[in-house]
């Protein structure tokens, strides 16, 4: 756990010291909902029917941006390779990067998402589930995220593949964390779409760091 901890301070410390790279992340969430309302519209009741769709496809967008900084730095300047050699196993390392990229990603994305919702003129029940939609089912953008970031490395464009091979694992998410405030808004109840959203996070938490060594190891060799 010792190890475990080191590699996440030295990540949260990494991002911070790098935080044009955050600062890119949540600009485009930002502007990528700021953008939607001058497409369609400024009509009220068009903004507030598809409002959580449009944050959560935005915070989809923002989380594949940041994919790149999971493992690729690391693997050119090979801390990965040393990474291996130590004690502490590929499977710890990938779920420190995991809880290290969702603190310094889909923490801020939460955070900010209620003011965000504003925007698309989302009631403050839709609100709260939009936010605690995002609470939960962030972390399995971030674990799905590194399966596909680990198989992606020393690929020649692995910005572009790892959209292709993510945003299909992103899908569940999009649709139970949407359907959630849907649900809240129609009066059906969200607490299905929530509970769905939180086994995906659930059954990513401990798969997903293995999928991820595994592709690691294979990058490496």
């Amino acid at each position: 756990m010792r190890a475990y901890a080191g590699l996440f301070r030295r990540e949260l410390l990494l991002a911070v010291r790098q935080g044009g790279e955050i600062g890119l992340v949540l600009g485009f969430f930002v502007l990528a909902v700021v953008l939607f309302p001058l497409g369609v519209g400024p009509e009220a009741e068009v903004l507030r029917r598809i409002g959580a769709g449009i944050v959560w496809v935005a915070a989809l967008l923002a989380a594949v941006l940041s994919l790149d900084r999971l493992f690729a730095a690391d693997y050119a300047d090979g801390t990965l390779d040393l990474l291996a050699l130590s004690a502490m196993p590929l499977e710890g390392v990938a779920a420190a990067k995991c809880a290290a990229h969702w603190a310094t990603t889909g923490l801020p994305l939460t955070l900010i998402s209620p003011c965000l919702a504003a925007l698309v003129d989302l009631e403050a029940q839709a609100t709260v589930l939009l936010a605690l939609g995002l609470l939960i089912g962030t972390p399995a953008l971030s674990l799905l995220g590194a399966i596909v970031a680990a198989l992606t490395l020393g690929a020649r464009r692995p910005g572009i593949l790892s959209s292709l091979l993510v945003l299909p694992l992103y899908l569940p998410v999009l649709i139970f964390g949407a359907g959630a405030v849907e649900a809240g808004i129609a009066g059906t109840g969200a607490r299905p779409h929530l509970l769905l959203l939180g086994a995906v996070t659930v059954a990513a938490l401990p798969l997903a760091p293995v999928a991820a060594a595994a592709a690691l190891r294979q990058a490496l060799d």
